[in-house]
């Protein structure tokens, strides 16, 4: 049984303010901070906002094999079947598919991808493995939007993972505009902590994937970072690459335009900060939100 002291305390019957966290962002020992393809003015970047964005990142002809691939899931009747399939609220429609890289080779090598990896071991200053991959579907006009949220406070709570030593990597696969529901992110919210009110219920996630009440912030810790702090949603074309830091507040809203919009995110945490039983108490979560059986580092493989 690993130590399992609570650190960041959410989840309970009573309201608690939210505090600084006493994790670094950048987990680089100070010599070998800048020893990577970041440079040091984006290395302070992240650390001070919680994200960095690259517009077209991949080049577009990287990105069709992956859109054509995308379009295939999308009418995958038995795909629609799987528990990892998150379909909207009352709707047919996919909204998220999780578990992407062990459905798909090509995906699970872009994991791997050496140019993503070396900027992530720079910010997490180890080896890393994949905690959670996943699609993010938002259809022309149906695509409802995601709840305000730090993906830590879930994964912390519900999946046991101990400390804030992970980050997720977000690559447009349709464009994503000012209409179409991009994701938004309020920059310096990774510095604090919102605790959360309300047990978790068992199998929280049946409904949370859908539209999330438990673990969503108070709107008075929200409105004090985002004056402090502003909202930003970074846009561009497929290819486009998002970097944000584990505890970084974001969201976004339901797609009333026609495009869809459509993002692949993959979870990398450090082989330091493997989960522990989960901190509400539930039993864990399956294995296509939470990665408990493979915790090897991964290795750069061309994709």
């Amino acid at each position: 049984m690993k130590d399992t002291q609570d650190l960041f305390p959410t989840r309970l019957e009573r309201k608690l303010g939210m505090f600084e966290r006493i994790d670094p962002v950048v987990h680089s020992e100070d010599g070998q901070r800048n020893d990577g393809p970041l440079s040091k003015e984006q290395v302070d970047e992240f650390d001070r906002k919680g994200f960095l964005s690259f517009e077209e990142y991949f080049d577009k002809e990287e990105m069709d094999a992956f859109i054509q691939e995308l379009g295939e899931y999308e009418d995958d009747a038995d795909l629609k079947l799987s528990e990892g399939t998150i379909l909207e609220p009352g709707r047919e429609e996919i909204r998220s598919i999780f578990g992407i890289h062990e459905i798909s080779e090509r995906f699970s090598r872009l994991t791997r991808d050496p140019r993503i990896l070396a900027m992530v071991q720079q910010l997490l200053g180890s080896d890393v493995y994949i905690h959670q991959s996943r699609i993010n579907y938002k259809p022309g006009f149906k695509g409802k939007g995601f709840d305000w949220h730090s993906d830590f406070e879930t994964w912390h709570s519900e999946d046991g993972m101990p400390r804030m030593r992970s980050l997720s990597c977000s690559i447009v696969l349709t464009e994503n505009g000012e209409f179409n529901g991009p994701l938004m992110l309020v920059p310096g919210s990774h510095h604090y902590f919102v605790p959360c009110v309300g047990r978790t219920p068992e199998d929280n996630y049946k409904e949370s994937l859908k539209s999330q009440y438990v673990g969503v912030p108070d709107q008075s810790s929200l409105r004090e970072l985002m004056l402090k702090g502003d909202i930003e949603a970074p846009k561009g074309p497929a290819g486009s690459l998002i970097m944000f830091e584990c505890n970084t507040l974001h969201g976004s809203n339901v797609n009333m335009s026609c495009w869809p919009r459509s993002n692949l995110f993959f979870v990398y945490n450090s082989v330091e900060n493997t989960l522990h039983d989960p901190y509400c108490g539930n039993k864990p979560r399956p294995e296509f939100l939470a990665n408990r059986s493979d915790w090897r580092p991964l290795k750069p493989v061309d994709s």
